[in-house]
């Protein structure tokens, strides 16, 4: 719990670039009186567009082009249901990237030593590399970090995709502590949007939405020292992966036959 009567010191752990969940969420830290952002940690060789698409092609191949191409029309569609939104956030997301770093590695003794100094109360990381202990350990009330699905049932990447894929009827989100062990943590705050009908670019857009609410609310939580720490159940589902090009294919089918036809009833 942060002293009485000031904010809770938070550090940021990140991948190499933010992709715009992770942005929205940084803008909503950055926004909350009760939350003091004091440095952002990015794990790269180096910041800007090029290392963007390097970072990407190299993780996922040609299917980059696709994936950035969805990231820009759902900016766009953010941009046109929401425009004041949208901006107010995106100023706010760029206040606070002047508090970041992009470093090679994020557990290099010069990284560990600075946040030793900084002493935070608190870290979080979305979409960030692994972190080991000697990391997530480090600010006085752990790490918390953001999974996009239900624990234990679906691990691993991908999994808004894959629930989807399942026919599952909602999408889940889980905040959880991080801990060793790929998304093990105690639990703190989870929630689900309904899939129903809904394409998979809602669907996503819902879920981080939906996701960015419960980690403000579990940094709080943390904050007033109320949090609750749920272990997960000891039963592990399957370690998901990232979808190949043919379930790709076979989810765009399947969601296609499940639209209703012209002149009938959804």
């Amino acid at each position: 719990m942060a002293a009485p009567g000031r904010p809770i010191r938070v550090v940021f752990f990140g991948g190499p670039y933010l992709q715009p969940g992770a942005q929205r969420f940084v803008a909503l830290l950055e926004a909350h009186p009760d939350i003091d952002l004091v440095l952002g940690l990015c794990e790269g060789h180096g910041s800007g567009l090029r290392h963007r698409w390097a970072n990407l092609w190299q993780r996922r191949g040609i299917l980059a082009v696709p994936v950035r191409t969805f990231e820009l029309i759902e900016e766009c569609r953010q941009f046109l249901r929401r425009p004041r939104e949208w901006l107010a956030l995106r100023r706010l997301a760029a206040r606070a990237l002047e508090k970041f770093l992009t470093v090679p590695d994020l557990h290099a003794p010069v990284v560990l030593a600075r946040l030793r100094v900084l002493a935070p109360d608190l870290g979080v990381i979305y979409g960030g590399p692994i972190l080991k202990a000697e990391l997530f350990d480090l600010p006085a009330q752990g790490t918390l970090g953001i999974h996009h699905g239900r624990v234990p049932q679906y691990r691993g990447k991908k999994t808004t995709f894959w629930e989807m894929y399942n026919g599952e009827t909602g999408a889940g989100v889980t905040i959880q502590r991080v801990s060793a062990g790929l998304d093990r943590g105690d639990i703190v705050r989870h929630g689900a949007v309904e899939i129903g009908r809904k394409g998979y670019g809602r669907v996503w857009r819902e879920v981080e939405e939906r996701g960015c609410g419960l980690f403000i609310d579990a940094v709080l939580d943390v904050q007033a020292g109320r949090a609750r720490f749920t272990p997960q159940p000891a039963t592990r589902g399957p370690l998901y992966r990232q979808p190949s090009a043919g379930e790709l294919l076979r989810f765009w089918w399947r969601r296609r036959l499940r639209r209703p036809q012209a002149g009938t009833r959804p």
